[in-house]
């Protein structure tokens, strides 16, 4: 699990990078309609995961949920075939 955590970290960080590079050519308008505020969601998750006890109720269906999540890198070189749901 703490692979598929490190992954969708470094996917979050990308694009944060990407969409500062489209803020600064184009303005923080360009931002406002991206998919940056689910970027977060997704991270924030992903903290949450990592700070829960595995054997938390919830624990299961949280890595369900970022598995799922992570297929969407699927075509990612470091996406792991292992992490489908």
């Amino acid at each position: 699990m703490g692979d598929l955590l490190k992954f969708m970290h470094a996917r979050y960080e990308e694009g944060n990078h990407a969409y500062a590079e489209v803020a600064c050519r184009f303005g923080g308008e360009a931002i406002l309609g991206s998919h940056l505020p689910m970027l977060d969601l997704i991270d924030m998750l992903a903290q949450d995961c990592e700070a829960m006890d595995p054997q938390d109720p919830r624990f299961a269906g949280l890595t369900y949920a970022l598995r799922a999540l992570a297929q969407s890198y699927e075509e990612h070189p470091d996406y792991r075939e292992e992490w489908r749901p």
